[in-house]
């Protein structure tokens, strides 16, 4: 067995699936892989990934898909278990090869495989590459996490989000590759659930394949692979590791728990979510880089987690839509919620808010960074002296948002909070209590813009403008496609806000927006 997998949960999954999981991860043997001849197709159209890096190691992932987008979803593979051989090396040519092993592709996870990799050294560049039906994958770039006793000299990496096939092209990716970060965290919309039509802002024709709602799992495995058969995207998996976590749009608009409140589809039929979840989950798993814990369970799954960067940086990553109460005051307009005020009200539901705080109270690195899916600054789109929010964000909960914020600051020494959905960039104070203009700045949250989603956008709008006006704490903000670059070190982090001028045509250019500095024991952002 790999080492760091925990025989005894694996065997208390059970049935068909469970098996599948087990042999995908290569935790088991390849004994069970049938013998496969592909008739000259790719096998790897989907490319290649690494995530969740640790000291020892990370997990790889690539899917089978002679056909990608065949419209059952099985990526052109037929119902055979398929032996898939990985390799990682030191050297990008492979002389120098450090671990070898096989895992098996089975339909009954898209032909995906999740290989757990040990036993490597920490702080380190890796290579790797898959071999199936003779055929040889392209080679990935990865790294390990430094060691958790080092205290590394300085971290370089990306955040960002919200990637809608249908608003844009991805070049964004072509120039994260270019900036060469060391790892890129992904905050949610991996995909958007909608229908492609031929009206999309790419100005392309569709294949009207594409033209459904994703509802069961043969829809959102072809949004997946429509969606990871783009060249930037498959170069920037490649590229570096991965840490991810999911918004709403990778199972339905503004879900919430075991509801969806707003949208196209209310207060749906509790066993028809349940389905939809399930189907939304598997698709999810099966396409990105996650390891065994984040392995769905039907309607549920775990997604926060905790990576440690040696003691310069904690990641907490978190999942915002699968535990939280429904969005308050379904009947009344935000300006009238007194709902949001409720303490009992949740986002991340009790046992995740434990662990969140009980992560806070035993961390010792210099940095904690919070992954997080919707904004927790407060943004009053009321200019005047009323105050009028959106309630699907940390505004609708705002006792816990409180509850957060306080326990992060002792002994938490920087909490920066990473987020993405809002299409916006942002730079922020974070206050221990928004109702108070004296109350004071505890932490510091960047808030990334979209990919693509949205359109081209504009350096600045009347809603900028508006939340300007009307939010003291927050410093900056864009309306832009792009992407936020990070380097901290122990002594200052910055975020450089890189952001593209058009994305409904391929080749657009970066540049750097504006650039906000935190310095150490000093919480919120400063321009640099």
């Amino acid at each position: 067995m790999n080492g760091g997998i925990d025989r005894r949960r694996l065997l208390g999954y059970g049935g068909a699936a469970t098996a599948a999981v087990m042999l995908g991860t290569g935790v088991f043997g390849a004994e069970a892989a049938q013998a496969y001849s592909p008739k000259g197709e790719n096998l790897f159209t989907l490319g290649v990934a690494s995530g969740d890096p640790a000291p020892d190691g990370f997990v790889l992932w690539t899917r089978l898909a002679p056909d990608a987008l065949a419209e059952d979803g099985f990526g052109g593979m037929p119902d055979k278990r398929v032996k898939v051989d990985y390799e990682v090396a030191t050297d990008e040519r492979f002389r120098h090869v450090v671990k070898r092993g096989s895992a098996v592709a089975s339909r009954e996870l898209g032909h995906s495989v999740h290989p757990e990799i040990h036993g490597l050294q920490p702080g380190r560049e890796y290579f790797y590459r898959f071999r199936a039906g003779g055929q040889i994958s392209p080679v990935g770039r990865t790294r390990t996490m430094p060691s958790r006793s080092s205290t590394p000299r300085s971290l370089d990496f990306v955040f960002a989000s919200c990637q809608a096939w249908q608003d844009g092209y991805f070049t964004a990716y072509d120039h994260i590759v270019e900036d060469d970060p060391e790892l890129l965290v992904f905050l949610g919309d991996y995909i958007y659930e909608y229908e492609i039509l031929d009206n999309n802002k790419r100005g392309v024709d569709v294949d009207p394949k594409f033209g459904t709602e994703c509802f069961d799992l043969a829809r959102y495995r072809l949004q997946y692979s429509f969606y990871k058969s783009e060249a930037p995207l498959q170069r920037a998996h490649a590229a570096m590791p991965w840490i991810v976590t999911l918004d709403d749009h990778e199972v339905v608009n503004d879900w919430a728990a075991d509801e969806v409140a707003y949208g196209r589809h209310p207060n749906p039929d509790p066993e028809e979510f349940a389905a939809r979840k399930t189907a939304a989950f598997q698709a999810y798993y099966e396409n990105l880089p996650l390891r065994i814990d984040q392995r769905p369970s039907g309607p549920s799954i775990q997604l926060y987690r905790r990576l440690s960067y040696g003691r310069l940086a904690t990641f907490s990553m978190i999942d915002c839509r699968s535990y939280r109460d429904v969005q308050p005051c379904r009947k009344l307009g935000p300006a009238e919620c007194e709902e949001r005020y409720d303490p009992n009200r949740t986002m991340l539901g009790t046992e995740q808010r434990e662990w969140l705080i009980d992560g806070f109270a035993d961390d010792e690195s210099r940095w904690h960074i919070l992954g997080n899916q919707d904004p927790i600054t407060e943004t009053d789109w009321d200019a005047t002296e009323g105050k009028n929010v959106w309630l699907d964000p940390w505004d609708g909960y705002t006792a816990e948002r409180a509850t957060i914020l306080e326990a992060a600051q002792h002994p938490t020494r920087n909490l920066v909070v990473l987020t993405g959905d809002r299409h916006q960039n942002y730079a922020c104070d974070l206050k221990q209590d928004f109702t108070k203009d004296d109350s004071p700045v505890v932490a510091t949250e960047f808030v990334t813009t979209s990919l693509t989603s949205g359109g081209n956008g504009a350096d600045m709008d009347d809603l900028g403008r508006t939340f300007l006006s009307a939010n003291s704490h927050m410093k900056f903000y864009n309306n832009q496609r792009g992407y936020v670059r990070v380097n901290v070190d122990k002594h200052r982090w910055q975020s450089d806000f890189r952001v593209l001028p058009y994305v409904t045509d391929e080749g657009a250019p970066v540049s750097t927006r504006a650039s906000y500095v935190v310095e150490d024991g000093k919480p919120g952002p400063q321009a640099d």
